[in-house]
């Protein structure tokens, strides 16, 4: 590590010339494919709660299946989880990533053959098992491609993918099925993916094996995580079942299963809620539904910058660095509580625009914190794993307990959407007093740079 007392320079000198090494950058290209590849995942996933109006229609479906349908992905996505996580530290992630997106490519393509209700779930459970990996992914690819004091960032750029994937899927989706109908829009989004698989394998290796990354980049993505470099080379392999003793992987774990239990709303019911609940015909949702998707992508950009930058500021703890963003976005996105009792959908649609952009605010942070809380690098992949397992059952649930409760309530949203509200502030309160986060050590003395290679505006001291 670095401890010089002078400001130092955003390069190193080459051992054989003595000149100064500008940094190269490979790092933000990384990072950007990781979040295409999300984009991907959240463009299939969110397709049939798009469409799910549109088959209703033709499969005359009632909202306990539709509950049922939009579950079932989560089903298998929940199940494999825990062993994507592993199969990652196993095999990395240039391995498992693209397989994943061309095996769940293939899924979402199948969807168009669908007959019914049981040809759709087999469908849809072939996506789940697809999508499993990447979250757990792109964890892992930031852990190894970025210093702490960027973790936050760089997860915020990946985690937008899922904003962006679910507002492209309201207008995409909706056009499709108005003008060629719901399964040419399957089709057509399930052919993206191969794509992706072909850049991916052209692109990704790890850092120090990668040709375009230089000596100084290799050093400033390890200056700060001596730690977990040293644990990484001296530990003894583990099993990854030992990671069930480890208390913190439960409260990652519980903090995301309320968390997503409130999101899961605008990945499944959302479309559905303004549409029959509110009244919105076809064409009013395909201009104004993605426009909480749409805020969210800033705030989830935002979310990263206010974490990183609370780190490096060496004024709060490495703990409050991460919790701040989290609690404050969480306790926020309880407003989503308010809007059934609102009249205007003009006012709807601001809360639920506010709910959206404060829990995606959230997201940068939580999504840092298996690297905050694995003892090596070896393990970050499985407690992302463990962590977005919880995510999952929040998912698998939510839907489901929505459909029940709209056929049990006359179809009323108020019981759904107050529920919703207290799983945010729940997942605060585990957050605020269960998850602990490591104490930063020491920190390389230089100045991280965003993407283009300029330094940020705030020195990077210790803490």
């Amino acid at each position: 590590m670095l401890h010089n007392d002078t400001k130092p320079d955003r390069s190193t000198t080459s051992p054989t010339s003595g000149a100064r090494e500008r940094r190269s950058q490979m790092r933000w290209t990384i990072v950007g494919f990781s979040a295409l590849g999300l984009t991907i995942a959240y463009l299939d996933r969110a397709a049939l709660a798009v469409a799910l109006p549109f088959m209703s229609e033709e499969f005359d479906i009632g909202p306990a299946i539709q509950g049922v349908l939009l579950s079932s992905f989560f089903w298998t996505y929940a199940l494999f989880q825990i062993p994507s996580g592993w199969l990652l530290d196993r095999f990395g992630p240039r391995v498992i990533y693209p397989i994943a997106v061309g095996w769940w490519s293939i899924w979402t393509a199948l969807t168009a053959l669908s007959t019914g209700v049981a040809s759709t779930i087999v469908f849809r459970l072939g996506l789940g098992i697809g999508e499993a990996p990447v979250q757990p992914a792109n964890v892992k690819v930031v852990s190894r491609w970025f210093p702490r004091r960027e973790r936050a960032f760089a997860s915020s750029l990946f985690d937008m993918g899922q904003q962006i994937g679910t507002a492209l899927s309201i207008p995409v989706v909706t056009a499709l099925a108005v003008f060629a109908g719901w399964r040419f829009a399957f089709l057509l989004i399930g052919a993206v993916g191969v794509l992706w698989v072909i850049g991916w394998l052209a692109v990704y290796r790890a850092p120090e094996k990668h040709k375009r990354v230089n000596a100084a980049e290799l050093e400033y993505i390890n200056s700060d995580q001596g730690e977990m470099v040293a644990a990484a080379a001296t530990a003894e392999k583990k099993p990854w079942r030992q990671l069930l003793r480890n208390n913190q992987v439960w409260a990652l774990m519980f903090g995301y299963v309320f968390r997503s239990l409130a999101g899961a709303f605008f990945l499944t019911w959302y479309p559905s809620y303004l549409l029959n609940d509110r009244g919105m015909s076809k064409e009013e949702f395909g201009l104004v539904g993605a426009i909480p998707a749409v805020i969210a992508i800033g705030s989830t950009i935002l979310g990263g910058i206010v974490s990183d930058r609370l780190l490096a500021s060496g004024k709060v703890s490495a703990g409050a660095a991460r919790k701040i963003p989290i609690i404050a976005g969480l306790v926020l996105s309880a407003c989503i509580g308010f809007s059934p009792f609102v009249e205007s959908n003009l006012l709807v649609m601001i809360v639920l625009t506010v709910s959206s952009a404060a829990h995606s605010f959230a997201g940068a942070a939580i999504l840092s914190l298996p690297a905050e809380v694995a003892e090596s690098r070896d393990t970050v992949g499985s407690v992302a794993g463990f962590q977005n397992f919880g995510s999952q059952l929040g998912n698998l649930v939510s839907p489901i307990a929505i459909g029940l409760f709209l056929t049990f309530s006359d179809n009323s949203y108020v019981g759904p959407l107050v529920f919703a509200a207290l799983s945010c502030l729940i997942s605060a309160s585990i957050y605020a007093f269960w998850v602990r986060i490591k104490p930063v050590v020491a920190l390389a003395d230089v100045e991280p740079t965003l993407p283009g290679g300029q330094p940020s505006s705030s020195e990077r001291n210790p803490s």
